[in-house]
């Protein structure tokens, strides 16, 4: 028997036969990233049903020097649980740990396992009377792992934060089988290092995230959704100060959404409606939200903002939201503008943020950067501007062949634009991790001091480098490569 199959049998008499796939068929979805942009191989795809069973096999890797891909919900934007192509490396899916472990209405937590869909947790939430503050277009498919591991972000982060934020507590295997147990939620602790923080947004690399205790809030009793009309970005920066200054921790979002990607949504979709009559070159969607605690205030609040904001010369035009379901309308025609994008031909996407102060201007300065160095393309900014995180796409001229762009003049494109990103002292990725898209750009402008923490760190806790090997991490030399399973870094 081979050492392979010597692995294979043990790992199965630690899963079950259920509990480890090795048909190309049943791996085959969860060897693609969703996007379409990374597909690999792998050894075998393990489904562990508890935390034992994860901390078992992990120590039956580290023996067998076989590599770990941590995977959730498959739907991350940078290839963050897509193996390589070498096949040596096991897919572990923590989809079928699902379990909510704990549940305190009182103190508004709740304790879950890493596999739970967010759409799920949000549904438990509420048959409570609570809510849980981080949502997101893919919340049907995300774990709560898988947002952990990449510290995910949404359109609530202007108020409530991103998931960082939401995490009470955390349990994780770490790289030699090890259990991190830090579930108990503690206002105070000062024992040293917060090493949740630290396991937070290491994309898998550090540990493996199996279950987390989050903070869960008062229900929403009501919400008011504004619609504006404005002239610039610079508008909308005014008009997001405003809203900050009038309407305090009501204001949960500001999104900012050019004329382009408005029309580009109202063209795919015959039932969207624009919210406004007239052609405004840039829109804001507001909301204010309450709960039990603030709601009577709300619909004076709400009609005060919108009546101050145009008694201000703040917007060209604006609309309160009738209903329920209108405001859901608004919020559609922003969620779709992702895949009206796709509609209209190849581009180049990037999830930047700079300082939020600095953010209307940076756009203003630098779309216009971008489309004369490369001719023909259009660049269009969407997103959140209170966090200071907008999603800067660059499309591509009508004549291109879409893979050739994106392997050629798209690659350049990108460099562009994390060169401008970098120049204003912003981050090349807000929310969506560096997985293995960014790795190379993360190598090229990180600061240097920066980058050999990480490594530090890396070695430390994961020095056989079997933990999502070729993720975030790039090697000392530069090169962002995948480690050799069983291959210590140097």
């Amino acid at each position: 028997m081979s050492r392979t199959d010597e692995f294979l049998d043990a790992a199965t008499k630690v899963l079950g036969p259920r509990g480890l796939m090795t048909d190309a068929e049943t791996m085959s979805p969860w060897l693609t990233d969703w996007r379409g942009r990374f597909t690999g191989q792998a050894l075998a795809l393990a489904s562990p049903a508890s935390t034992a069973q994860v901390a078992a096999l992990v120590k039956l890797c580290r023996s067998h020097g076989i590599a770990i891909v941590p995977q959730g919900g498959n739907s991350g934007m940078s290839g963050g649980a897509t193996p390589d192509k070498s096949g040596t490396a096991i897919i572990l899916s923590l989809r079928q740990m699902n379990s909510i472990r704990r549940f305190d209405s009182d103190a508004g937590e709740i304790t879950c396992d890493a596999g739970v869909i967010l759409q799920t947790l949000h549904e438990t939430a509420e048959a409570q009377h609570l809510r849980f503050p981080l949502t997101l277009g893919g919340k049907g498919s995300a774990t709560i792992g898988g947002l952990i591991s990449t510290n995910a972000g949404g359109t609530q982060v202007l108020r409530h934060g991103s998931m960082r934020a939401q995490v009470m507590g955390l349990e994780a295997v770490m790289a030699d089988g090890s259990v991190f147990d830090a579930l108990i939620p503690l206002k105070k602790d000062n024992r040293g290092f917060d090493l949740k923080q630290l396991l937070i947004g290491s994309e898998g690399t550090l540990g493996i995230v199996t279950a987390a205790t989050l903070r869960l809030i008062p229900a929403l009793a009501d919400r008011a959704v504004l619609w504006a009309g404005l002239d610039s970005i610079r508008d909308a920066r005014k008009l997001l100060l405003h809203a900050q200054r009038f309407a305090g921790d009501a204001l949960e979002g500001f999104e900012v959404i050019p004329h382009d990607s408005l029309r580009a949504v109202l063209a795919q979709s015959a039932q969207a409606r624009p919210p406004l009559a007239g052609k405004h070159e840039w829109h804001a969607l507001i909301e204010l939200a309450a709960d039990a605690s603030s709601v009577d205030a709300l619909p004076a609040l709400s009609q005060s903002l919108l009546e101050s904001a145009f008694e201000a010369g703040l917007v060209e035009d604006a609309t309160l939201a009738a209903s329920d379901t209108q405001a859901e309308a608004f919020w559609t025609l922003r969620d779709e503008i992702g895949p009206a994008e796709r509609g209209l031909g190849p581009a180049v996407q990037h999830d930047i943020s700079v300082p939020v102060a600095d953010m209307a201007e940076f756009v203003t300065a630098t779309v216009p950067k971008v489309e004369a160095a490369f001719p023909g393309t259009r660049a269009i900014a969407f997103g959140h501007l209170g966090d200071g995180n907008v999603h800067f796409h660059v499309r591509a001229p009508s004549d291109e062949e879409p893979r050739n762009w994106e392997h050629g003049k798209g690659k350049a494109i990108s460099r562009f634009v994390h060169d401008e990103v970098t120049a204003w002292g912003g981050s090349i990725s807000a929310e969506h991790g560096i997985g293995q898209l960014k790795r190379d750009e993360l190598a090229r402008l990180g600061d240097p001091v920066h980058l050999q923490i990480l490594r530090q760190v890396k070695r430390a806790l994961d020095p056989d480098g079997l933990l999502n090997p070729g993720k975030l991490i790039p090697a000392d030399d530069g090169r962002a490569h995948a480690l050799a399973p069983g291959a210590r870094t140097q």
